[in-house]
């Protein structure tokens, strides 16, 4: 399984970005996605995620209500739309996936990572 993350970058506070995962090797439906994030001298963190095959969605309470993970228009593609960015939100950005059948919320759950993509948001 291949995880390839994009669409970070510099916003402002107050800005929308979306991020993508595009999942390649294995069909996807059988596997459970998430994105996590990782500040400078912090823990890796869970975001949100979902079931791939299911239409039932997690969020972090920091991600509950700004963000929206779905199946992105690509095949096979995850996306994190990221509204009402705000500066604590700075972090690299990973995709993640799970093969034991539930969404990964934490770093030790995950089987298969993304590279990751910064996202900075500045006040």
């Amino acid at each position: 399984v291949q995880l390839q993350a994009s669409g970070g970058g510099l916003v402002q506070a107050g800005d929308s970005l979306r991020l993508s995962c595009a999942f390649s090797g294995r069909t996807v439906n059988n596997y459970g996605v998430a994105w996590f994030r990782q500040a400078p001298g912090q823990e890796r963190e869970f975001v949100s995620g979902m079931f791939w095959a299911q239409s039932s969605t997690k969020y972090s309470s920091s991600a509950k209500g700004r963000f929206t993970i779905s199946r992105g228009n690509a095949e096979s593609t995850l996306s994190l739309q990221m509204n009402s960015l705000q500066p604590e939100d700075t972090a690299v950005y990973y995709c993640a996936a799970s093969s034991r059948g539930k969404v990964p919320q934490t770093a030790d759950t995950v089987d298969y990572w993304g590279q990751g993509t910064q996202v900075t948001v500045s006040s």
